[in-house]
């Protein structure tokens, strides 16, 4: 010890100078430590790194100059790496003989981030259809730059033995590359070869293994024949079937109880994608990057592609193979496949074999499976282009668990979300965890994997919450899930939250104006809020105007039955329907209406709500589009898919309050049923609709601001998922001089709910 003590002595006398750096942000598991090793040898530096609960440290030493040209290569990491942060102090130097990767240490502390699951890269690829290569048509090839991440960890740090893979133990070669600095898979926790690692099966519709020599194969010939397959995927089963045969796709609709939703479609390469969809600025970055989401594009007049893959639509939701299992299934003849959730609808997605087998036997044919277990299930994202950037629809595979990096750091916090499209979000410091999507909290499963989904990323990142945060809406179970914890607990409305989401995103404190527009949400004075207009503050909000109420006639089943809101609005808006003979009535039940119309009368069951989408739901079923609905919000994406070009717009009012304002939209409807009466195409009110829509929009914000002077606007809610409508909105904004925040790091639409609760409690005390 006293001669390492005079050798550091010495070496400092000399001009040498030790760097001791700590490295956070996502940088494990994605070739951290050899780029550090190879970045110190390439400058004849001594000294160490290795991984720890708070990222990566290390230790380096050396003349001035070299530690110099080390730092400044420090800032051109790995393609995966993520650098959120870096901690520099220097110290005398202490002698290191040479230049080591040391094994990882378990601190107290959690900061390490972990990667989303990664596409497979352009190597391995090379690799997978390489004859002459020892992974040559190997299904689980990977390295440090691709491969499963978070659908296989178990815990922090991200080593071997805390993963799925703990199981498989490497062949002598594998351990070589595994050790070797210098080689792709150096510390590739995932890596394995066919002596040594997971291997496919397929099995029957009773799970009885199929003796074949290559299952991929045999599948392929399957999916060619016109069988429906349940693959295991990285974060789930999909089901997958040819996507350019109309009975296998009708067959698959059938049998998953789905029956318009669209589905999802994988296509071989980019060529094919852009065969059957046109292509939008941003589409193909989006398509290739390695996030590898599904990006809905506008479907060309000449796809192949079943009639119902996509009823009622004129976009398509595609992605490309992001597994090398997913690129072999497409290698010999296949261009499209239809790759849709292992689930039964409004089910979460099966990812355990034995759940699979036994909850879409009925639905596969046959099972592609394989024996690497997945630890967390996860979705595929789901994203639309806007303005060349993403606008997500669903935030899932490829995104999480990377954090939004919050301007606010903190207590931790959990936030709970909403019912619809439930999301979770933890956070911790400056970073915001939001979770995977989980669906729709309407079941056991879902609610089982809410609970699963926090548990697991409270282990990751070692969060113990200090406070909850919750919808006010009393009956969700994700309200009453936070009112069972024993934590202080804040309760926040829904589009407040809404609106704090998309400041969170922007590191926006506000006062601001925010238009929200969805489909329900639990307002102050217990109407159902849906079109809200609001000046924010990260601490409150005042509802400066909103959608004239109306009632929503048998309460949720109104959403379920477009018609009854056409039903309610017509009558508000041209009196009593028994004295009219209208072409549109005829679209409506008139007979059951009667019924209902007492009962709004007496205010049984019929509710007030403001809310924008059951008033696209009114239009829709108004223009014959859709008078029951099989899927959230698929009356208002129907009327938007019928739009055509088309000038014009329709009347509405203003009604003037105390401090507040009431948008109308009886007059619209007016014109609506006269468009109807006089022939007009439905593609052209539709437009109408929608331009009328926006000028409600752009006039509630414009007498907002002249109110208070704010010029700073945010979107968010579902409704602004709808593309048409958003581009009519920011346009016009922009022109009458706003400055516009969207959300393009969550969705706008109840997916993006938690991470504004979780700003709001993060910057209130209280509980």
């Amino acid at each position: 010890m006293l001669d390492r003590l005079a050798r550091g002595e010495s070496l400092r006398e000399a001009g040498m100078r030790r760097a001791q750096i700590l490295i956070q942000g996502i940088v494990q598991g994605v070739g951290f430590r050899p780029f550090v090793y190879g970045l110190a040898k390439r400058w004849g530096l001594k000294g160490w790194v290795l991984n720890d609960e708070r990222g990566v440290q290390i230790e380096v030493e050396g003349e001035e100059d070299a530690l110099d040209g080390f730092l400044g290569g420090l800032r051109s990491p790995p393609p995966l790496a993520r650098v959120e942060r870096i901690d520099l102090k220097y110290l005398p130097p202490v002698g290191y003989a040479d230049f080591e990767i040391r094994e990882s240490l378990r601190g107290d502390y959690r900061r390490a981030l972990i990667s989303p699951d990664i596409a497979t890269c352009e190597d391995c690829l090379r690799e997978l259809f390489d004859p002459r290569d020892r992974r040559f048509r190997y299904p689980f090839i990977n390295c440090t730059n691709c491969g499963p991440r978070f659908t296989i960890i178990k815990d922090v740090p991200y080593d071997r033995e805390k993963t799925t893979m703990a199981p498989f133990q490497m062949c002598p070669q594998c351990l070589k590359e595994y050790h070797d600095p210098a080689d792709r898979r150096f510390h590739a926790q995932p890596n394995a070869c066919p002596l040594c690692g997971p291997r496919v099966r397929l099995l029957d519709g009773q799970g009885r293994e199929l003796q074949v020599p290559d299952p991929i194969v045999e599948a392929i010939s399957l999916l060619k024949e016109g069988a429906i397959v349940a693959v295991k995927g990285l974060g789930g089963y999909h089901l997958a079937c040819d996507a350019y045969d109309e009975g296998v796709v009708s067959r698959l609709r059938r049998r998953k109880y789905r029956e318009d939703k669209p589905f999802a479609l994988m296509c071989r390469d980019l060529a094919v994608a852009f065969k059957l969809c046109h292509r939008e600025p941003g589409a193909e970055e989006l398509l290739e990057g390695r996030e590898r989401p599904i990006v809905i594009l506008p479907q060309r007049a000449s796809s192949p592609v079943a009639p119902s893959v996509a009823p009622g639509h004129k976009t398509l939701g595609v992605m490309l193979p992001y597994t090398p299992l997913h690129h072999l299934l497409m290698s010999d003849g296949l261009e499209c496949l239809v790759m849709t959730s292992g689930n039964v609808s409004d089910e979460p997605i099966a990812y355990k074999d034995a759940e699979a087998l036994e909850r879409l036997r009925g639905i596969a044919d046959y099972f592609l499976v394989h024996n690497r277990a997945i630890h967390m299930r996860c979705d595929d994202s789901v994203l639309k282009p806007f303005r060349g950037a993403p606008l997500f629809i669903r935030r899932s595979r490829g995104y999480v668990p990377h954090p939004v990096k919050l301007r606010w750091g903190g207590r931790m916090v959990l936030a709970c979300g909403a019912e619809l499209k439930n999301t979770f979000c933890l956070t911790k410091g400056e970073y915001a965890f939001v979770g995977h999507h989980i669906g729709d909290l309407e079941n056991f499963e879902t609610l089982r994997s809410f609970q699963e989904g926090i548990e697991h990323f409270k282990r990751l990142f070692e969060i113990e919450p200090e406070v909850v945060a919750y919808d006010l809406h009393p009956n969700y179970l994700s309200t009453r899930y936070a009112l069972e914890l024993d934590l202080p607990k804040v309760r926040v409305q829904h589009h407040f939250a809404h609106a704090l989401s998309c400041m969170a995103e922007h590191g926006l404190e506000g006062p601001l104006l925010a238009a929200v527009m969805d489909g329900t949400g639990y307002g102050t004075d217990g109407a159902v809020w849906g079109c809200e207009f609001m000046e924010v503050t990260l601490g409150g909000y005042r509802r400066l105007g909103h959608l004239r109420y109306i009632p929503m006639p048998g309460g949720e089943r109104a959403i379920k039955e477009p018609w009854r809101m056409a039903a309610v609005y017509l009558e508000r808006a041209l009196g009593d329907l028994s004295s009219l003979m209208a072409p549109f009535l005829r679209r409506l039940p008139m007979d059951r209406w009667e019924l209902l119309r007492k009962a709004v009368r007496a205010g049984i069951n019929a509710p007030l709500c403001s809310s924008m989408g059951r008033l696209f739901d009114a239009v829709s079923s108004l223009l014959g589009v859709r008078q029951e609905v099989n899927y959230e919000g698929q009356a208002a994406i129907e009327l938007e898919q019928l739009a055509e070009e088309a000038e014009g717009q329709y009347p509405f009012s203003v009604l003037e309050g105390e401090g507040s304002f009431v948008l109308d939209p009886d007059p619209l409807i007016v014109a609506v049923a006269e468009e109807i009466q006089r022939g007009t195409p439905p593609g052209v009110i539709s437009m109408r609709f929608h331009r009328t829509v926006a000028e409600m929009v752009m006039e509630a914000l414009r007498r907002m601001r002249e109110e208070s002077g704010l010029q700073e606007v945010v979107l968010s809610g579902g409704v602004f998922q709808n593309l048409l409508l958003l581009r009519l909105i920011c346009e016009g904004l922009e022109r009458d001089g706003f400055r516009v925040y969207l959300q393009r790091q969550v969705p706008p639409n109840d997916g993006g709910i938690s991470l504004g609760q979780a700003l709001y409690a993060l910057c209130n005390g209280g509980g």
